[in-house]
């Protein structure tokens, strides 16, 4: 597998992928650092260019998944790489429990160590739940959302594609965040966030409209 990103979260990607004993023939993809090694952990390799990353596709392992957070350039980085023969993948960590009535995970989906998932809970394509998370029945998750470390989301919930959930922030039940939705780190959601909106607080407030997403 191809991660895409070698630095930050890349690594707790691997780490899940090393759970999951697939880090044979596994790489990072960075083209951007002009500090990182030919090797990380001086036992894979870092490649450098979209030629080297299609090579990769076609002799190797067409499977990538996306080691950096920012729901917007995931989203970017998975046209990039499925446009050059790239399939989407997810790594689920084994140490994540989840429900076994209902549920459905999207492809591209990260879901790390700790998190929780009970019953009747839609993910879609490219979302990053990350480390004890916790998402409780009859949710639903729209594409792209980043739900950052500790975050609960109580049942009957949506959160709209290309969302960021901060840090320790909880959702009450049978709540709506819309699209492009950033919802600060320890902030208590009681009620509705329409789209394009920046919260914080307990209770979390709009303080902020934020652009209306180009993608």
């Amino acid at each position: 597998m191809l991660i895409v990103g070698a630095k930050g979260f890349a690594k707790e990607v691997l780490e899940i992928l090393f759970q999951l004993g697939q880090h044979e023939n596994l790489v990072f993809y960075d083209d951007v650092s002009l500090d990182m090694p030919e090797m990380l952990f001086g036992k894979f390799p870092v490649l450098k260019s979209l030629s080297d990353a299609e090579n990769y596709f076609r002799a190797t392992d067409n499977r990538f998944t996306i080691g950096i957070g920012n729901p917007v350039l995931r989203k970017r980085l998975f046209d990039k790489f499925s446009n050059i023969g790239g399939e989407f993948a997810s790594t689920i960590s084994p140490f994540a429990k989840i429900g076994n009535f209902g549920n459905e995970v999207a492809a591209g989906s990260n879901i790390m160590t700790g998190v929780v998932i009970t019953s009747d809970v839609i993910i879609k394509t490219g979302v990053l739940l990350n480390l004890n998370c916790t998402v409780g029945h009859d949710c639903k998750i729209d594409s792209f959302v980043e739900v950052s470390p500790g975050v609960n989301i109580s049942g009957n919930c949506k959160i709209g594609a290309y969302s960021v959930l901060g840090t320790n922030a909880t959702v009450l039940p049978k709540l709506t965040i819309g699209s492009n939705v950033v919802v600060g780190a320890g902030s208590v959601v009681t009620k509705d966030v329409p789209d394009n909106s920046l919260v914080v607080g307990i209770p979390a407030k709009i303080i902020k409209t934020l652009p209306q997403l180009d993608i």
